[in-house]
């Protein structure tokens, strides 16, 4: 399955009154889990503490 059937089916997946905004949130989610995977196969994974230490950065 191509890329755009991929996505044609998962917006006929969501139900009939989602919004432009949810659409493209599944979107965004979509596209970042793609590419955490592919950096993961790649061996470009940040480690667990590296998002820690950013969250400390934006709460303070």
């Amino acid at each position: 399955m191509n890329t755009k059937d991929e996505i044609i089916k998962m917006i006929k997946d969501l139900p009939d009154n989602v919004t432009m905004e949810e659409i493209m949130h599944e979107l965004y989610v979509r596209i970042n889990m793609e590419r955490g995977a592919q950096d993961l196969t790649k061996g470009k994974a940040a480690s667990h503490k590296t998002p820690k230490m950013r969250s400390g950065k934006w709460l303070h």
